[in-house]
C-alpha cells in the first residue's frame, strides 16, 4: 500500500465512511500470493514499475496459467517468457484474449483499461537472422514495458557497410540493444556510432569455438566502446527490460512543456 493509499483509509475511518473492520482487511491484504507451486510479488509494480514477470522454463502449463491466473485477479499485466509449445497451446485455451509471441516465445495478457502512449525509442539490432529469437525476446519485453520499439535486422560486421546505412536510426535511438553471436563484435562498432548506451546481448549462435555464446559474451565484456554494457547470453528479456526502464526514466524526467 502506497503512503497516498494509507493516508485515503485513515481519512475515511476518521471521517467514518469506512468502518474499522474493513480497513483492516484492507491494511492485512496480502503483498504476495500464495500458490501451491510459487509465492508471487504482487507489489513489485508499485515498487519498480513493472509487475513481476513469470519465467516458463521449468514450469507445467498448469503452474503457468495458474501464475497468469492469479496476477489477472490482481489487476496486474501478465508477460510470461520462455514459452514452450506445450505451455502456449494451453495457455491459448485459458486465455484466448492474450498475445503470443511464438519466435519470441512470449506470452502478454494485459491488465484492462487504457494504457498511456509509448515511451522513447528503443532500436534493436542483430547481427544476423540467426539472433532473431533473443532480438524478438527484447522487443516484445520493452514493448509490453511501455516503450516504443524498432527492429533493425541483420546488420552484423562481416559487411560494415550494413549497419553504417543504417547509422541516421541507431543515432536517434534513447537506448539500442545490440543482439549477436559468433564473434559478438557488432556492440562495440554500435557503440563508437552513437551518444546513447548501447545494451550488448550476446547470443549462443555459432561454431564450436563459440562456446555457446561465451565467446560473444567475453568480446562483449571487453568491450573498447565505452558506452557499452552486457547483458547475460540469450537474455533478450533482460536487455529488453533495462532498456525499457531506461526511457521509461528518461520521459518521466523531462522537462514539462
Amino acid at each position: 500500500m502506497t503512503s497516498d493509499e494509507l493516508r485515503q483509509l485513515l481519512e475515511g475511518v476518521r471521517a467514518g465512511t469506512l468502518d474499522v473492520g474493513a480497513a483492516a482487511d484492507q491494511l492485512g491484504r496480502a503483498s504476495v500470493a500464495e500458490l501451491s507451486f510459487a509465492t508471487l510479488d504482487l507489489d513489485r509494480q508499485r515498487r519498480c514499475g513493472f509487475p513481476e514477470v513469470v519465467f516458463g522454463e521449468g514450469k507445467t502449463p498448469e503452474w503457468a496459467a495458474g501464475a497468469v491466473r492469479r496476477l489477472a485477479e490482481a489487476g496486474q499485466d501478465c508477460f510470461v517468457t520462455r514459452v514452450n509449445d506445450a505451455q502456449a497451446a494451453h495457455l491459448a485455451g485459458q486465455f484466448p484474449q492474450a498475445e503470443q509471441d511464438r519466435l519470441a516465445r512470449t506470452f502478454w495478457l494485459p491488465a484492462p483499461g487504457a494504457r498511456p502512449e509509448p515511451a522513447g525509442r528503443v532500436c534493436v539490432v542483430t547481427a544476423g537472422t540467426s539472433d532473431l529469437p533473443v532480438a524478438q525476446e527484447a522487443l516484445v519485453t520493452a514493448r509490453v514495458m511501455g516503450a516504443a520499439v524498432e527492429l533493425v535486422v541483420d546488420v552484423g560486421v562481416a559487411g560494415l557497410h550494413r549497419v553504417l546505412r543504417q547509422r541516421e536510426r541507431l543515432a536517434a535511438a534513447d537506448v539500442v540493444i545490440v543482439v549477436a553471436g559468433m564473434d559478438g563484435a557488432l556492440p562495440s562498432v554500435v557503440g563508437g556510432l552513437v551518444d546513447c548506451p548501447v545494451i550488448a546481448c550476446p547470443t549462443s549462435v555459432g561454431y564450436g569455438a563459440a562456446f555457446g555464446g561465451v565467446a560473444a559474451l567475453l568480446t562483449m565484456l571487453n568491450s573498447c566502446s565505452a558506452g557499452v554494457c552486457t547483458v547475460n547470453i540469450d537474455a533478450g528479456f533482460k536487455a529488453g527490460y533495462v532498456a525499457a526502464r531506461f526511457v521509461k526514466r528518461l520521459q518521466a524526467r523531462a522537462p514539462r512543456d
